[in-house]
């Protein structure tokens, strides 16, 4: 029987709870690619179980922290792998007869531009959403990415926005191709909404409660809808660093008894909160420090189940939500726009129920993952090649 290719993966944190996405790539190729994964950190191996022979765990490097000030407070500039480092690197992708070594993300793969210099072999990069846009006011490190960019044999952008700002970076075009997040619709399958007694519509949102999610726009959105349906609540699945402040704005509103915060939540537990709702909402928004998305995995995922989604003119959004066709569409930090069109979704049964059925055909017929594997082993094979 013939032995499979191996592709290598640099993960730093393998895996963090918001990177479903990546757990799904990889897992997406056992049958005809073997997927090694090199990472510092191994985390939640009760929810991302992964063949252990194939998992590498890699020392963490010396003197980090006085490596980490000198690059990035006196050179400012991202730090590179040690020439220690890089010898070991050359060695094990050498024993395990690596033919593609795939970095994760953007922002991380600076590390390994003398790596990039002397490996003989096709290196992929993916861009996922911050990668693209956060530093990249600073000359250091617009310089790094454009080494990369400019080293790497491939940039695989989650949307075409993202490809668009590479573009703009200075990447080659002809480098940069579209690998779309990758949805199990077996897992995420449709789930027709039944409307609710007394008003007592469900709004679901599931992210890491950072600022570029727009959590706080949902709240305001809601607190206007609250005023016409005292008995519809939100359910924020998730946590981060904005949680405070979101609490805060919950109870300046009077919204504590009508707003759920889960804290983070296995995948079960986050498709029961899904299911158990009749509008999904993802207001995405730039970040001060220029950080964007890609187009959101739990967006796609709640789409899958036939949720009416309300999201923003954002990033990759639109490339997966056709406004009025598979979901609304509003501009971003506009949450009284947002509040209109979660009203227009439930008062309007028709319009709700013909959104419903398009968001889960578009995302079986552009986002599955089976689709997705299978481009993505052929661009590896065709990389080998």
């Amino acid at each position: 029987m013939p032995k499979n290719p191996v592709v290598a993966s640099y993960v730093a944190d393998f895996l963090k709870p918001d990177m479903m996405h990546v757990y799904r790539q990889l897992t997406g190729l056992r049958n005809e690619i073997d997927a090694h994964v090199f990472t510092h950190k191994r985390h939640y191996a009760e929810h991302f179980p992964y063949h252990e022979k194939w998992l590498h765990l890699l020392p963490q490097p010396g003197m980090r922290w006085l490596r980490r000030f000198w690059y990035k407070d006196v050179l400012k500039r991202p730090w590179p792998i040690f020439r220690t480092e890089l010898v070991k690197w050359v060695e094990d992708l050498t024993r395990i007869d690596a033919q593609v070594l795939h970095i994760y993300f953007g922002h991380v793969a600076p590390q390994f531009l003398p790596l990039m210099k002397v490996w003989k072999h096709p290196v992929v990069v993916s861009y996922h959403g911050a990668d693209a846009g956060v530093d990249m006011d600073k000359p250091g490190y617009l310089e790094a990415a454009r080494d990369v960019m400019k080293l790497a044999t491939q940039l695989q952008c989650r949307s075409q926005a993202l490809a668009d700002d590479l573009e703009k970076l200075g990447a080659d075009p002809k480098k940069i191709v579209i690998q779309r997040t990758g949805i199990p619709m077996d897992e995420w399958a449709f789930a027709p909404r039944q409307k609710p007694e007394n008003g007592a519509w469900v709004f679901c949102q599931s992210c890491r409660f950072v600022e570029k999610k727009g959590l706080d726009l949902s709240v305001r959105a809601f607190a206007k809808v609250r005023e016409r349906y005292p008995n519809s609540r939100l359910v924020l699945v998730g946590g981060g660093p904005e949680r405070p402040k979101l609490k805060a704005i919950i109870e300046k509103l009077g919204l504590a008894s009508s707003i759920v915060l889960t804290g983070f939540r296995s995948t079960s537990d986050v498709k029961k909160h899904v299911l158990e709702s009749h509008v999904y909402l993802h207001p995405s928004r730039t970040g001060a420090d220029g950080n964007r998305e890609g187009v959101p995995n739990a967006m796609l995922e709640a789409m899958s189940t036939g949720a009416p989604v309300v999201a923003t003119y954002h990033g990759g959004i639109p490339e997966a939500v056709t406004d009025g066709v598979n979901g609304l569409l509003v501009p971003e930090n506009d949450h009284e726009s947002l509040a209109q069109a979660m009203l227009r979704l439930i008062e309007d049964d028709s319009l709700r129920e013909r959104i419903s059925n398009a968001a889960h055909e578009s995302i079986r017929d552009g986002f599955s993952q089976s689709g997705q594997s299978r481009l993505l082993i052929d661009r590896y094979k065709a990389l080998m090649a």
